[in-house]
């Protein structure tokens, strides 16, 4: 297909979705997704209260805006791919380490199994269920709040890095570099220090250089999406797993490409999530997303800490969302 006819597809399918032909609502698609989620992760009747009150406190919360996103590959799709190539995700050795379905155990596999772990985060972006959607428009409050109700917690900046690298290491926040200083400049500082001592050991999940067509990142931006609006941009994102090879040596899945996600970045001890903080610290925006085949925004290897972009407490109820941003939970696991 020539990129003429592919661009001509792309906005004779925006003009369908903006005359409301087949368009689903966003309550609709809502409902749906919460009915699924009590499904797949058991979740129970108080949890799917609060879950169902953190979404209709929301205009935006769900899988993109339905009147203008244009999934490149639907659900069916992705189950049929991943039929054909033989591949489960379910995981009966990581359910019964981390208690959990669709998570992973995080470790230093240099001195530790997986059963050592003492922490699991979800293989997929939240609703961490194989070939659906990931979550978009959502605050980092609201991911917090979330992933409260899940039983999990938000992750902390370094245990997304570890999970991308493939080896969970200590907590390296140079705490020292914040005090005294603004919330803004800690954040400076402690980005420059972290990512300097770093440069050396650039990996993605998959690999220790970027490769195209390996995850979700050769989507589209919507025809006229030039910001950040609800009305004119997509969330063109693919099925969460629906790129196998998308995943680093701990098992997690897409964690470059589709979405970008919230993370905590603690600037003391007394934030850090993964230390059972509920006060918590900044906002991290972790990853990369759907369209870095085409166009890469700013970095995105697995260690790299982003600019303070759209800045805030992490409970701040005004913390940041847009259409390519989502996130996935961390779970801290009971001693014996």
């Amino acid at each position: 297909m020539t990129r003429f006819w592919r661009i001509a597809i792309i906005i004779a399918m925006v003009v369908c979705r903006y005359a409301g032909v087949g368009a689903e609502s966003l309550k609709e698609q809502n409902e749906a997704l919460l009915s699924k989620l009590q499904h797949i992760h058991g979740l129970s009747e108080p949890q799917m209260a609060t879950l169902r009150a953190v979404f209709a406190g929301s205009p935006y919360i769900g899988q993109g805006n339905p009147a203008v996103t244009q999934h490149p590959a639907t659900r069916r799709e992705c189950d049929a791919k991943l039929k054909q190539l033989s591949i489960d995700y379910e995981n009966q050795k990581y359910e019964r380490i981390c208690g959990a379905k669709y998570m992973a155990p995080l470790y230093d596999p240099t001195r530790e199994a997986a059963e050592d772990s003492k922490t699991c985060i979800d293989q997929f972006e939240f609703p961490d269920i194989p070939c659906e959607y990931p979550v978009v428009w959502v605050r980092a409050r609201e991911a917090a709040e979330i992933c409260t109700a899940m039983g999990k917690r938000i992750c902390d900046a370094h245990e997304w890095e570890g999970a991308c690298a493939g080896r969970l290491t200590l907590p390296d926040y140079r705490f020292d570099l914040a005090r005294g200083v603004s919330t803004d400049e800690a954040a400076r500082r402690m980005r420059i220090a972290h990512n300097n001592a770093h440069s050396g050991d650039k990996t993605w999940s998959y690999g220790p250089e970027y490769r195209k067509r390996v995850c979700a990142a050769d989507s589209f931006k919507t025809p006229g999406c030039t910001g950040g609006s609800w009305t004119q941009c997509g969330s063109n994102t693919y099925p969460d797993g629906f790129f196998p090879e998308c995943h680093s040596p701990l098992d997690v899945y897409d964690i470059n490409g589709n979405a970008a996600e919230h993370m905590n970045l603690p600037l003391n001890e007394d934030q850090m999530a993964s230390r059972g903080s509920t006060q918590l610290g900044v906002t991290e925006m972790k990853g990369s997303w759907f369209i870095f085949d085409t166009y890469r925004a700013h970095e995105d290897w697995c260690r790299w800490r982003a600019p303070f972009w759209h800045g805030s407490r992490v409970m701040s109820p005004d913390s940041h969302h847009n259409y390519h941003l989502g996130f996935r939970c961390c779970k801290t696991l009971k001693g014996d």
